[in-house]
């Protein structure tokens, strides 16, 4: 009976160190899930805060500034054509009327240049976008 109940007095004392051991494990373990919770939380703000930053440079967006920039363009060149049209009467040098027509150029060379890409665009001619 000695015996037996020696082995139970161990049996108890193991099981003390086993409940201490295992409230330790408990509380590591809860530790480790309240910092694997917070990381996600800020992985989840800082890939909020990346996608915020690439959102100009998404296909949508870039599409859409595309557009914009053709007709902003074709407007500067209607503006330029009706100054031309719409002069007082008044004759222009030579030297004007050269500068008058490189202006036009430039800005019909980047009109059509924004169209083409525009275009290509609408094809399906832009690699990677859709």
């Amino acid at each position: 009976m000695k015996a037996a109940l020696e082995q139970n007095v161990a049996l108890a004392s193991h099981l003390n160190e086993l409940e201490s051991r295992l409230s330790h494990l408990r509380s590591t373990t809860q530790a480790q899930l309240l910092s694997a919770h917070q990381l996600e939380r800020q992985w989840k703000q800082k890939q909020s805060d990346m996608d915020r930053a690439l959102a100009p440079f998404s296909p949508s967006s870039l599409y859409q500034r595309l557009n914009q920039g053709v007709q902003e363009q074709e407007m500067v060149c209607r503006a330029l054509e009706e100054s031309f049209l719409d002069g007082d009467g008044a004759t222009v040098s030579e030297r004007e009327g050269a500068e008058w027509v490189k202006r036009y150029r430039d800005a019909k060379r980047l009109y059509y240049s924004r169209q083409e890409r525009k275009e290509r665009w609408d094809e399906g001619r832009v690699g990677g976008w859709r």
